[in-house]
C-alpha cells in the first residue's frame, strides 16, 4: 500500500494533491476497508488530510471500490471544512445506497440546506433514491417542493427519479402527472411508468402506456421494459396476453438474456402454462441456470396450487449446482402450508437448519407459519422458543397457529408475553385473537380485546371490526354485534355477510332477512358466501318458499351460479319439511357431483320421516363417499326407529368388521379464565377424579330431590 502512496519528503507541496488524488484513488480501488484506513492515516501522517477534494475522492473511491464503512465515511466527511456539492452527493448517494439505513439520506440534505450548500442535479437522483429505500411520501413531497424550487424539474434524470418514487409508494397519479409534464422522454422513463402499473396489477395501463412507447421511433422497448409486461401478466385468462410478450422477446433478440428468460419462466407459471415453463427452463443452457431459475419455476407450481410439483422441483435443484435461497425456501414453506403438507414441511424445515437459514428471521417465521397452518401448534412452538430475534410477525404467526388450532389458553397466554415483550400488535395479531375467542367462546375476553383495538387505534380497521362482529355473533352476544356494526365507519360485503350469518347462527332469522334487505336496498350486491348466510337463516327458520325464492334469484338476478353448499342448504330444508323426494331430485340434477354433506343432511330427513327406501339408497351413496361410523350409525338408527332390529344389527356388526367407531362428542366448559374440554368418558385431564367425584355427588343429590318430589306427590 505505502508504494503507491506520496510524501511530502519526496514529492514538492504544489504538486502533491494532484499525485496524492490520482495514487490514492487508485490505491482504494483495490483496497480492503482496513487497507482504507491506513492509506488514511498516511495522509493524516503526511499533512494530506486538509485537502478537500482529497478526501472527497477518500470517500468517493471507498464506494466505487465497494470496501468501505459508513460510519468511518462520515468521519472522513465530517473533518472537510467546506465540502462541495459533489462531496455531499457522495454521501447522500452512500446512505441511499444502504438499505440498513438509507432514510439517513434526507437528514444529510437538511443538513446540507442548513449550511447553505445549494444542490445540484445529481443531489435530488441520490436524495429519492434513500427516500424510496427507507423514507416517507412526507418526506419525498418535502423534496418535489425543493425540486420545484430550485429550477431542476425540467432536468431528465431528476423528473425519472421522482417518478421513481411516486411508484414505489403506489401514487400513480403523481408519477403519471409528471410523466405528462416531461418535454422529453427516454426509454428509462418509459420503463418506470410500466413497472409502476405493474406492480399494481393494472394490466390495462400498463399495455396502454406501452403501445404510446411503440409509436415512438426514437425509444425502444428493452429488458426492463419487457421484464415489466412479464410481471403485470398473472392467471389463466391473461394466457394469450403473455405468449404476445414471448414473441416480442423473440422479435427483439431478447431471449438470450437469462434475466428475461427466467421472468418468461415466472409469468408462464403464473399464467398457469407449467409446460411451456417447464419446457423453456429445459431449453436454458445449465451454465445459464441460477437459482432465480429454479425460483422461477417452484413459483409457478405454487401459483397453479401445486405443492408435490414445488417439492419435486426442489428436489432437483439440490441435486444440481444451484443451491437455495431465502426466497426458494420462503415460497415452497408457502406452499407446503397452504395444502396442509406437514411431512414435506418438515423435510424442508430440516433443510432449513441444515442449510444455516434458521438464523434468518424471515425463515423463522414462515416455518411457524407453516407449522401453525399444517394444525401443528406444538412444533411451531419449539420454532418459536428457538429464535434469538423475534418481531411482530413472529408473534402474530404463533398466536395464530395457536388460535387456529383452537388451543385458546394458550394463545391468550402468548399474546399477553408478546405485550410484555413490547411488542405492539396488529391487525392480523387482533384477528387471531377475535378467532381464539370465537372458538372458545369467550366473551369476556372478547371484550377486552375490543377495548385494546379502541385503545390502539385498530377500531377503524375492516377487518378488525369485522372481526369483532363475526367474535361477538359466535359467542350469541349479536346486542354487541350490532353495535360494532352500526359504528363501523366502513362497511364492505364481508361485514353485512358477517352480521347476516350471525343471526342466522343465533336463530334470529327475521333480522338475517332485515339485514339482507337493507343490503339490497343500499345497492350492495351479495356474493356467494351472502347468499349462504342468507340460505342458512332460511333453514334454521322453516322459511321453504324464501329460500327458493331467493335461491333462484342467484341466478336469474344476480347472475351468480350456485355452488354445492347452496344446493345443500335448499336440499336439507326440503328434508326437514318432509319433501325428500323433491330434495332427492334436487340433488340429483346438481351440475356438481353431491358430497357426503349433503347425502348426510338428507339421510338425516329420512331418519326424521321414516323413509326407509330412499335412505337406504342415500346411505348407499353416504358409505361409497364417507365409510365413517357416522354413515352407518344413521342408517342404523332408520331401522331401528322402524323396528327393523336385524338391518340395525347387521350394520352394527358392519363397523365393528371394519373397525369403525363413532368419535365421542365433546363438551367445553369455562372456569377460573380457563377453557376445558371433556368427551364422553374422558379421563385425560389432570383433576379428573375430582371432577368425577363432583359429578357423583351432584347425580346422587338430584336422585334425592326426586325421591322427594315422588313422595309428596304420592302423599297429595
Amino acid at each position: 500500500m505505502a508504494k503507491f502512496l506520496p510524501s511530502r519528503r519526496i514529492l514538492p507541496t504544489r504538486t502533491l494533491p494532484r499525485f496524492s488524488s490520482r495514487l490514492f484513488g487508485q490505491a482504494i480501488v483495490h483496497a480492503h476497508l482496513k487497507q482504507i484506513q491506513r492509506a488514511h492515516a498516511h495522509l493524516l501522517v503526511n499533512g494530506l488530510h486538509e485537502d478537500d477534494s482529497l478526501l472527497a475522492d477518500t470517500i468517493f473511491h471507498a464506494k466505487q471500490g465497494s470496501y468501505y464503512d459508513i460510519l468511518y465515511c462520515r468521519l472522513i466527511f465530517d473533518r472537510i471544512p467546506s465540502p462541495t456539492v459533489s462531496t455531499w452527493n457522495c454521501l447522500i448517494r452512500l446512505y441511499a445506497d444502504s438499505y440498513w439505513d438509507a432514510s439517513y439520506s434526507f437528514l444529510l440534505y437538511r443538513e446540507m440546506r442548513r449550511r447553505a450548500n445549494q444542490p445540484d442535479h445529481l443531489t435530488f437522483p441520490f436524495l429519492l433514491k434513500g427516500l424510496g429505500n427507507g423514507g416517507t411520501l412526507s418526506d419525498a413531497v418535502c423534496v418535489h417542493t425543493h425540486v420545484l424550487k430550485s429550477g431542476f424539474l425540467s432536468d431528465l434524470f431528476v423528473q425519472t427519479s421522482l417518478m421513481s418514487f411516486y411508484t414505489k409508494f403506489c401514487c400513480m397519479e403523481y408519477a403519471h402527472q409528471i410523466f405528462d409534464q416531461m418535454s422529453e422522454r427516454d426509454t428509462a422513463s418509459w420503463n418506470v411508468l410500466i413497472g409502476g402499473y405493474s406492480q399494481k396489477g393494472c394490466l390495462g395501463s400498463v399495455f396502454s402506456v406501452f403501445q404510446g412507447m411503440r409509436r415512438l421511433s426514437y425509444c425502444s422497448p428493452d429488458c426492463i421494459t419487457v421484464m415489466s409486461l412479464m410481471q403485470a401478466c398473472v392467471g389463466e385468462d391473461n394466457r394469450q396476453v403473455g405468449e404476445s410478450i414471448h414473441c416480442l422477446v423473440i422479435k427483439n433478440g431478447m431471449e438470450k438474456d437469462v434475466s428475461v428468460k427466467n421472468t418468461l419462466i415466472a409469468m408462464l407459471g403464473k399464467c398457469e402454462d407449467s409446460e411451456s415453463a417447464e419446457l423453456l427452463f429445459s431449453e436454458m443452457d445449465p451454465l445459464d441456470r441460477n437459482t432465480v431459475s429454479w425460483n422461477a419455476l417452484i413459483s409457478g407450481c405454487c401459483c397453479q396450487e401445486d405443492s408435490t410439483g414445488a417439492v419435486n422441483i426442489f428436489n432437483r435443484m439440490l441435486q444440481s449446482d444451484e443451491r437455495p435461497d431465502l426466497g426458494t425456501i420462503l415460497s415452497l414453506v408457502s406452499a407446503l402450508a397452504e395444502f396442509d403438507m406437514l411431512p414435506a414441511g418438515g423435510s424442508i424445515h430440516c433443510y432449513v437448519l441444515k442449510a444455516g437459514f434458521d438464523s434468518n428471521i424471515s425463515a423463522g417465521n414462515a416455518i411457524i407459519s407453516m407449522y401453525s397452518k399444517c394444525g401443528d401448534a406444538q412444533a411451531a412452538y419449539q420454532v418459536f422458543a428457538e429464535m434469538r430475534t423475534r418481531n411482530r410477525v413472529t408473534w402474530t404467526s404463533i398466536v395464530s397457529g395457536f388460535a387456529q388450532s383452537g388451543c385458546s389458553d394458550e394463545a391468550k397466554q402468548l399474546f399477553k408475553d408478546m405485550l410484555m415483550a413490547g411488542e405492539k400488535p396488529d391487525s392480523v395479531t387482533i384477528v387471531a385473537m377475535l378467532s381464539a375467542c370465537s372458538i372458545s367462546g369467550d366473551h369476556e375476553y372478547g371484550k377486552w380485546i375490543h377495548d385494546y383495538t379502541i385503545a390502539g387505534g385498530l377500531i377503524t380497521n375492516v377487518i378488525v371490526c369485522n372481526a369483532l362482529v363475526d367474535m361477538y355473533a359466535k359467542c350469541g352476544s349479536m346486542s354487541d354485534a350490532r353495535q360494532v356494526f352500526e359504528r363501523m365507519q366502513e362497511k364492505n360485503i364481508i361485514s353485512w355477510t358477517t352480521m347476516i350469518l350471525g343471526y342466522a347462527m343465533n336463530g334470529e332469522f327475521k333480522e338475517a332477512l332485515n339485514i339482507f334487505s337493507e343490503m339490497l336496498k343500499l345497492g350492495i350486491r351479495p356474493n356467494h358466501v351472502t347468499f349462504l348466510a342468507v340460505l342458512s337463516a332460511c333453514v334454521h327458520g322453516g322459511l321453504l318458499e324464501k329460500s327458493l325464492q331467493i335461491f333462484h334469484s342467484m341466478t336469474a338476478t344476480y347472475h351468480i351460479l350456485p355452488r354445492l353448499e347452496h344446493y345443500a342448504c335448499v336440499a336439507d330444508l326440503l328434508g326437514r319439511q318432509g319433501n325428500i323426494q323433491q330434495a332427492l331430485d334436487l340433488i340429483q340434477s346438481m351440475p356438481v357431483r353431491p358430497d357426503a354433506g349433503i347425502w348426510g343432511a338428507l339421510l338425516g330427513a329420512c331418519r326424521i320421516h321414516h323413509e326407509i327406501e330412499i335412505g337406504e339408497f342415500v346411505a348407499e351413496r353416504l358409505l361409497e363417499l364417507d365409510p365413517s361410523a357416522v354413515s352407518h350409525v344413521s342408517m342404523a338408527n332408520i331401522y331401528a326407529g322402524e323396528g327393523k332390529w336385524e338391518g340395525a344389527a347387521r350394520l352394527r356388526m358392519m363397523m365393528k368388521s371394519k373397525k369403525v367407531k363413532k368419535t365421542p362428542g365433546c363438551s367445553f366448559v369455562q372456569a377460573n379464565g380457563s377453557t376445558h374440554s371433556f368427551a364422553v368418558e374422558d379421563r385425560s385431564h389432570p383433576e379428573h377424579r375430582m371432577i368425577y367425584e363432583v359429578v357423583d355427588g351432584l347425580a346422587l343429590q338430584l336422585k334425592g330431590i326426586e325421591v322427594v318430589e315422588i313422595e309428596e306427590a304420592v302423599n297429595f
